[in-house]
């Protein structure tokens, strides 16, 4: 491959690769920084998701930061952003058994849409 950023593009693929979905790292870069990194990026979702879906934190406890690295470690964020991680958590939690399946009659809104800016909650 000639085209230098067909190789720039081949590069950053792999290394979001392996920041985000578990790939090996690539040729190059530091195992350790990039491990230490991927766990910040693991970090920075389950605060989002902690947020999102505080009931879920509080169902899992001390447990809720074991379980997520869990789900995520290479496993990206899916399409949808944050309240997509949040409910694909939920349902991998659900088919461990860790997480009671919701009660359709005393479901609440969720907690998420609380994320919509101020100046919308004033409208």
């Amino acid at each position: 491959m000639d085209d230098p950023r067909a190789r720039l593009a081949d590069r950053q693929r792999a290394l979001l690769s392996a920041l985000v979905a578990g790939a090996a790292p690539p040729e190059g870069f530091d195992v350790e920084r990039l491990r230490i990194q991927a766990g910040s990026l693991i970090a920075k979702r389950r605060g989002l998701v902690a947020a999102a879906r505080p009931d879920v934190r509080e169902a899992l406890g001390n447990s809720f930061a074991r379980e997520f690295h869990a789900y995520a470690s290479g496993r990206p964020k899916p399409q949808g952003g944050s309240r997509a991680d949040a409910a694909a958590f939920a349902d991998w939690l659900r088919d461990r058994g860790l997480l009671d399946a919701p009660d359709p009659e005393t479901r609440q809104k969720r907690h998420w849409w609380r994320f919509t800016s101020k100046r919308d909650q004033s409208r």
